[in-house]
């Protein structure tokens, strides 16, 4: 007995000292050691400490020496007018895309001003998020709650951001009107009310659909639709009705008042838009993943039957030259980037030199954009129109130009100035006409694209 008690005593001592003292853990010695990396006898550590204490970091690792080192004159803009405002919503791509189009309807019609109605767009976004969502459920009913597809839909049921092709899926379908057709409410301009009320609906009918088990197609297909009645009715109280018939003229630079006409909403985009999505192709520079080669995304669309997010993964130079190029023949594009990093909003500029936290903190931050994209600390989140390209006198790009969603009093009068060096690192979508793409590129739009898929670290919708 005594051997045995004196062996349960060893193994009980060994596994306290472990846990007090083993491996991994922060012990007394250990922790010692780390404290000698700050000392408060240091003067700079006390004026920094005192500082930052007192301040917003942002504030205080503002760069002095980089202020005044760009202007916002560009040699090379496209021909847009008027800045639009989201407002406190994440329909920036939905705004964005419009925004690539309404240079194209001012100039048609010489208009002082023009703009679509995103409302009405956003509208039947959330109702075919809520389709693709519900149909997901259905799709993957006879998997566990915790299977990864399950999980990714039950935790993400809808979002009000997104890209460039989940407006071509939506004007297809339903067309497009103007802002006049369908203005803005309170709701639509700020969306998180409205959205929290239909995730909890999507993610109740979720449970209801999954305990249909037995039940037929024809039975949980006339319970969707029950349930996106509903959906319906939320969005109708909340944004109104879509019109499917509206009259619509307009004054142009002349003061002229054109003819009043009636439109339906795909009429009105078949006579005033009318682009072809099938023009345009999606490039994205992602260094995790292999150049030169075609990708889709799973589930990276609102609508059904829609089309995903396809694009062709490019090293960022190259993205660049087929960029200018479209901006020198007065094409705005499509683009996306981590707009947060080393945005100084109020000179509406962004630029890696515009905050030194090296400097202010004495520590080193050494990720590349790779680095950044699989720890999840750099992705798209925010999408503009790419609308100016500056060269120096020897043609070499210095400097691009970006028409913001955030209203006319953010960042230069709306724009945001982005030096060359941030678009390397942190620019990560867009969307260009072929006419613009070498034959070279054009060639992998015919490989077989290679599907990721929607939890990948990279895809994000932007906001």
């Amino acid at each position: 007995m005594k051997k045995k008690t004196i062996f349960i005593s060893i193994f009980f001592l060994i596994l306290m000292s472990n846990f007090v003292f083993g491996q991994g853990d922060i012990s007394k010695e250990n922790l010692e050691k780390i404290k000698k990396s700050y000392s408060k006898n240091d003067p700079y550590i006390k004026a920094v400490t005192n500082a930052v204490c007192k301040n917003s970091i942002k504030k205080l690792s503002k760069n002095h020496f980089s202020v005044g080192k760009y202007d916002h004159n560009f040699k090379y803009k496209v021909n847009v007018k008027g800045i639009t405002n989201q407002e406190s919503s994440g329909r920036c791509w939905m705004f964005t895309s419009m925004n690539t189009l309404r240079p194209k309807v001012i100039e048609k019609y010489n208009l002082s001003e023009f703009e679509f109605s995103t409302n009405y767009l956003y509208f039947y976004d959330q109702l075919e998020k809520s389709n693709l969502f519900l149909q997901g459920i259905i799709d993957n009913k006879d998997k566990d709650l915790d299977d990864k597809m399950v999980n990714w839909l039950l935790k993400s049921p809808i979002g009000d951001g997104g890209v460039w092709n989940l407006f071509t899926n939506l004007v297809k379908k339903y067309g497009i009107v103007p802002k006049s057709a369908m203005p803005e409410t309170y709701t639509s301009e700020n969306t998180s009310g409205m959205q929290k009320i239909i995730k909890k609906k999507l993610r109740e009918s979720a449970l209801t659909l999954r305990r249909m088990k037995s039940a037929k197609k024809e039975d949980l297909e006339m319970k969707k639709l029950e349930i996106l009645g509903d959906i319906y009715k939320i969005l109708a109280i909340n944004l109104g009705e879509p019109p499917t018939e509206f009259s619509w003229n307009y004054k142009d630079k002349t003061g002229k008042i054109s003819e009043l006409k009636n439109y339906t909403p795909e009429s009105f985009f078949k006579e005033v838009v009318n682009f072809n999505e099938n023009d345009y192709v999606l490039l994205m520079d992602d260094p995790s993943r292999e150049y030169y080669k075609l990708y889709e995304i799973e589930y990276d669309r609102n609508v059904y039957e829609g089309q995903n997010w396809i694009y062709i993964n490019l090293p960022v130079k190259e993205i660049k030259e087929f960029a200018k190029k479209s901006i020198i023949d007065n094409e705005a594009m499509y683009f996306s980037c981590d707009v947060g990093k080393q945005l100084d909003s109020k000179e509406g500029l962004l630029s890696l030199d515009n905050y030194d936290y090296e400097s202010l903190f004495g520590v080193k931050f050494e990720m590349d954009k790779k680095d950044r994209i699989i720890t999840f600390q750099s992705g798209s989140s925010h999408g503009m129109a790419l609308v100016g390209v500056d060269t120096d006198k020897n043609g070499k790009i210095t400097k691009w130009l970006l028409e913001n969603s955030w209203g006319s009093n953010s960042g230069h009068n709306g724009y945001l100035t982005m030096t060359d060096e941030w678009f390397d690192q942190y620019m990560f979508r867009v969307v260009l006409l072929k006419k613009f793409i070498n034959e070279k590129t054009l060639k992998i739009l015919k490989q077989k694209a290679i599907k990721l898929p929607p939890w990948d670290p990279m895809f994000s919708f932007d906001k």
